[in-house]
């Protein structure tokens, strides 16, 4: 269950027990990470759901804070349904391209299939920071490129650091 509050005619943000939350469970990991979750096909609050339990789970991170979900319109590809949009906040020991190569194996766990630039999908993973680290690689920039203009980051990081 949760609680939907619109912010304006074209976004509508989404708490629940899972997103939206924060942990005090205590990490050995080194690293802290905040990753974009993103997708539009199927249903994707339940796949959030899911993915929650799924880095719950893996011993190779720790889960720290969700975000609220956001649902907005794509950008890019317009021709295709609402978003929904959260930030989670792992701790990990994986250095930035290995992390970056667990994401995109969860991505395909979770039946994500690469066609073109901004398709639907049914969840997109992104590193939006990663410690106080740069990277720039033909694979991988960290921070992730334009977070700062995208409201599917700016107002779930909002609801994490308010």
């Amino acid at each position: 269950m949760y609680i939907k509050r619109k912010l304006s005619d074209s976004l509508t943000t989404f708490k629940g027990l899972r997103f939206g939350r924060t942990s005090s469970k205590k990490s050995f990991h080194r690293y802290r990470v905040t990753v974009g979750i993103g997708g539009n096909l199927g249903d994707v609050k339940r796949r959030f759901e899911r993915l929650f339990i799924y880095f719950k789970r893996d011993k190779r991170v720790t889960l720290l804070r969700t975000s609220l979900i956001l649902k907005n319109p794509p950008f890019g590809f317009a021709n295709q349904d609402d978003f929904f949009n959260s930030i989670i906040v792992l701790k990990t020991s994986m250095q930035p391209k290995v992390f970056l190569d667990y994401l995109m194996r969860v991505e395909k766990k979770f039946a994500r299939k690469r066609s073109f630039a901004n398709a639907p999908r049914t969840l997109d993973l992104d590193i939006i920071f990663f410690d106080d680290r740069v990277v720039k690689t033909s694979k991988l920039q960290i921070p992730h490129a334009e977070w700062e203009k995208r409201e599917s980051v700016l107002i779930p990081l909002m609801d994490i650091y308010k």
